[in-house]
């Protein structure tokens, strides 16, 4: 099955737990820090339909809504521990990116620039393990 760019309305799940498989979600401390991370990805050669971004408040209502709605199941995930981390740094401001990096090399991108610009938390999801980048 290939892999697809995400929308904004796109929430992929398992068991109820946030997996957007191919794709690399990354918190960083603020806006400005996303703004720049996004500038950095497009001159790394990123489309901009390859870069979804989240603010604080959008990303604080997506895990409590997928945390109230996941599976008895998810509750043994590494998935379901990402998504609580994900809500309490959002709670403190975080602003979020989903990024489309399928390719190895892609994520390997993410990571350098994601670090470079000081982000909390980046992971690449694959179909069946979640890689930290960070």
């Amino acid at each position: 099955m290939a892999l697809k760019r995400l929308t904004k309305g796109d929430h992929p799940q398992s068991f109820g737990a946030f997996k957007p498989v191919g794709h690399a979600v990354v918190g960083l401390p603020d806006e400005a820090c996303a703004i720049a991370v996004v500038h950095d990805l497009l001159q790394a050669g990123f489309d901009a339909e390859d870069i979804l971004e989240y603010s604080a408040a959008e990303e604080r209502a997506e895990m409590a809504s997928m945390l109230q709605h996941t599976s008895n199941f998810a509750g043994f995930g590494y998935e379901l521990t990402l998504m609580r981390r994900y809500q309490q740094l959002a709670q403190q401001g975080a602003s979020w990116l989903v990024v489309f990096a399928p390719e190895p090399k892609q994520a390997a991108t993410v990571a350098e620039v994601a670090k470079r610009h000081g982000a909390l938390t980046a992971e690449k999801y694959h179909r069946l393990v979640i890689e930290d980048l960070i």
